[in-house]
């Protein structure tokens, strides 16, 4: 079985759900595609059970952080510490899991953008999470606006799916002074980068320069 998971996970990642079938991910295995079809009556249910196995535990380890990161600061969070809590704790993952992670990051990026069946996707196994990084960042922004606040973690998700597509345009761009392999180096900025768009758009409009 985990070893079905993980062909599917390495094609699906490159592939996407329509680019893939049942026989290519056999072929992969080494296997005939009527071991496939034993544990998975169609390709949609294998590429939900493969999306799930790692859900859990980056959702489950981001709400650990948290929490914890609420309880150490006696519910006075501050907004790049939530973002860390949530981003670092993430990242870890991509940075530590080798390949296999940051197939499941490719992954999830292309279901964040796929609106047909990807959204029910991300809400089911994502919004708990979210919604708990809502609760800090209101905590750390009692003046902020709500749709600011929802904004603003739209621009930081966005931010996060295009980092994990590891699309390689960044190198291009920079002429090789970035990679899009670098999770480390994304580990270092991105949520102080993100903190401070969260306080300019959370100040009055006339202080934001709006």
């Amino acid at each position: 079985m985990e070893q079905i998971l993980d062909a599917a996970e390495r094609l699906f990642s490159r592939h996407g759900l329509h680019g893939v079938t049942l026989k290519d991910v056999a072929k992969e295995v080494g296997a005939h595609h009527t071991l496939v079809n034993y544990y998975f009556n169609d390709k949609k249910q294998l590429f939900d059970a493969v999306f799930a196995r790692r859900a859990v535990v980056t959702r489950d380890l981001r709400m650990a952080a948290l929490d914890r990161y609420d309880a150490e600061t006696q519910g006075s969070p501050t907004v790049e510490g939530a973002l860390r809590a949530f981003l670092d704790t993430d990242l870890d993952l991509y940075i530590q899991g080798g390949e296999p992670w940051k197939n499941y990051g490719a992954l999830g990026a292309q279901v964040a953008n796929t609106p047909e069946w990807g959204a029910e996707l991300m809400d089911q196994h994502f919004d708990p999470v979210v919604l708990r990084l809502i609760d800090l960042l209101k905590k750390a922004l009692p003046d902020c606006a709500e749709a600011d606040i929802f904004w603003g973690y739209h621009f930081v998700t966005g931010a996060l799916m295009l980092t994990l597509a590891r699309t390689g345009r960044i190198d291009k761009l920079s002429n090789g002074v970035c990679s899009s392999e670098d999770f480390v180096a994304v580990k270092e900025r991105m949520a102080a980068f993100m903190a401070g768009g969260f306080m300019t758009i959370c100040k009055p409009r006339d202080e934001a320069g709006a």
